[in-house]
């Protein structure tokens, strides 16, 4: 195992309230782990999981890696100082193996442990950077992880009856945390996690989604 030089002391006497979901896009785990341990890449993650399910510790939980970037969540833009990353050995296009995903179960089960993170504090890196990045993307099975309390899902997803509305959907969808970007990549941005599948303009069910998530 090899530790990745690319990290700092948390700012400001933050602590990890965040756990934000990667996927590596790269050809396997030794490809990854190479660019992440790479002093030149300047990135970095604090856990790496094998398709194999084979779990590496590249940083410290303790210390500040360079996983998540430009962006934000609830308002705050230093995402990497109040979070932990985890890369996924996962091309962004084929689905995410069970050894995968078995061994990433264990895994949150104790960050959240470790650190008291509430199951609505597991993001992707999409939900933080809209636009920016796409993973874990469409593939990724949130709902399995919410079954199990380690992210969240919408407790009511069935379209009310008043027409969508925009205003409505941003404000609820902020309130989970979501950046203040515009109207359509904001539409996007949920969906990519909550409904990949949608197309369209916004409609009762994204603001039925909306409204849940504001009360997760």
């Amino acid at each position: 195992m090899r530790r990745s030089p690319n990290h700092g002391p948390r700012r400001d006497g933050l602590r990890p309230e965040l756990v934000v979901i990667h996927y590596t896009a790269m050809p396997d785990a030794a490809a990854a782990e190479r660019a992440l341990c790479d002093p030149a890449r300047e990135v970095s993650c604090h856990w790496l999981i094998a398709r194999d399910g084979s779990v590496t510790a590249l940083v410290d939980e303790e210390r500040r890696a360079w996983h998540a970037g430009a962006g934000s969540w609830r308002g705050c833009a230093d995402v990497n100082s109040r979070s932990i990353g985890i890369e996924l050995d996962n091309d962004g296009a084929s689905p995410f193996a069970a050894p995968l995903m078995d061994a990433l179960e264990c895994l949150l089960g104790d960050i959240l442990m470790r650190w008291d993170i509430p199951a609505a504090g597991v993001i992707g890196h999409s939900d933080m950077a809209p636009g920016r990045k796409r993973d874990p993307g469409p593939r990724f099975d949130w709902l399995r992880l919410a079954r199990r309390g380690l992210a969240v899902w919408p407790d009511c997803v069935a379209p009310g009856r008043a027409p969508p509305d925009m205003a409505g959907f941003r404000a609820d969808a902020m309130a989970f945390g979501y950046p203040d970007v515009e109207d359509d990549l904001l539409l996007e941005t949920v969906r990519l996690r909550f409904r990949p599948n949608a197309r369209g303009p916004l409609d009762a069910t994204d603001c039925e989604i909306a409204a849940a998530l504001a009360r997760a």
